[in-house]
């Protein structure tokens, strides 16, 4: 694995000595337990609650349980009810302080999987904001949207990227994982590294716009590189059969080595809705794609200029599910040149300091700092 840690810009300031409860609602030891593990580096008594989602009534309990020994703060990372029950619980009853942390607008995301369900969750969304001590949003979207829901006070921490590659790094890889998985080197290779988690009610995962297109499209010399695992993969596996062997699905790979099948790639795709799940959204693979020297493809979503307009391409389209999106980007891969991805390319910016993970942290330890200071020693 040739990888170097994305460089600090600065070290977080030292954080107040006070209890702290945190937990992921994704579980224990995911991604979103080691975000929040960087974003708490300078605190000294966090104790970290083993969130198990396969269990969620037991945990719920568990959960409960450390909530009742009155932390000076509790943090949670993600909006599910397993996690943020006994937290709103133990902040009516036992007067205990807690943040949120989340990625994505919580009634909008709930209401897509269970539509008649939408009083429910507008009602819970708004609770989670109206009772906490702070949010912290993956974007200043959220942020936004927490403030006007009731959230007291609010930041931004939208997530980075554990590696970043050189350019003397990214070519040597490019060739080595290009033999490796049989693309010539002449080929024009789009794809994306996430979870393929089907969505029935669209009939849609992220890769599905990859494929689709490709069977669209007319060049013979495009190669589709789509790494991730879930219950989509079949469905991708099936649609694109008549594409043979320029497709590719690694499936699910350890995280040290996505930036080399990063570094496969000449475009990143970054599917996102323009409904009120997706606009909110920046997704960890901004910071990914740039630290791997992608460009990106992606709908022209609120994110597409805020932080990628230079070295991103912005299809029309409502959703990546939706067919005017699928022949937009059918025609971009036809008329894409050699010339107008090296332009791309060169645009990418030499730092995102939006995405820094020494920056989030210090940031963060400054709004936890301040937020435990604001409770005038009462709790």
């Amino acid at each position: 694995m040739t990888s170097v840690p994305t460089p600090n810009q600065s070290s977080p300031a030292p954080a107040l000595d006070r209890s702290l409860l945190a937990w992921a609602t994704q579980g224990h030891r995911g991604q979103e337990e080691l975000r929040l593990r960087t974003l708490l580096q300078s605190f000294t008594q966090v104790a970290w609650f083993p969130f198990d989602r396969n269990h969620k009534f037991r945990t719920l309990r568990a959960l409960w349980r450390q909530l009742r020994k009155r932390p000076h703060l509790a943090i949670m990372e993600g909006s599910g009810m397993a996690g943020a029950l006994p937290m709103l619980l133990a902040r009516l009853c036992l007067g205990v302080p807690y943040v949120v942390s989340s990625g994505d607008a919580i009634a909008p995301y709930l209401t897509a999987r269970l539509p008649l369900l939408r009083p429910l969750f507008a009602f819970y969304e708004r609770c989670l904001y109206r009772n906490c001590a702070g949010f912290i949003g993956w974007t200043p979207y959220l942020t936004g949207r927490a403030l006007t829901y009731g959230a007291p006070r609010a930041m931004t921490a939208p997530g980075f990227a554990s590696f970043s590659l050189s350019p003397d790094q990214r070519l040597p890889l490019r060739r080595q994982m290009r033999a490796r998985l049989g693309i010539p080197d002449s080929a024009l290779v789009l794809g994306l590294a996430g979870a393929l988690i089907w969505n029935p009610r669209y009939r849609y995962c992220y890769g599905w716009e990859l494929v689709q297109a490709a069977l669209a499209a007319r060049r013979d010399d495009l190669y589709l590189l789509i790494v991730g695992d879930g219950s989509g993969l079949p469905h991708l596996r099936a649609a694109a059969a008549p594409l043979g062997a320029r497709v590719i699905f690694p499936g699910r790979v350890p995280m040290t080595q996505v930036p080399e099948f990063l570094a496969a790639m000449d475009v990143g795709s970054l599917p996102q809705s323009l409904n009120r799940v997706g606009a909110f959204r920046f997704t960890t693979k901004i910071s990914e794609y740039w630290a791997a020297g992608l460009p990106i493809v992606t709908g022209q979503l609120p994110l597409a200029y805020d932080l990628t307009l230079a070295w991103s391409w912005r299809l029309p389209g409502a959703a990546p599910w939706h067919s005017d999106y699928i022949q937009n980007l059918a025609r971009w891969v036809d008329q894409l040149s050699e010339e107008q991805l090296l332009r791309k390319a060169s645009a990418l910016p030499a730092a995102l300091p939006e995405f820094d993970s020494q920056r989030q942290a210090s940031a963060v330890t400054a709004f936890l700092t301040d937020i435990l200071h604001s409770q005038n020693g009462t709790h």
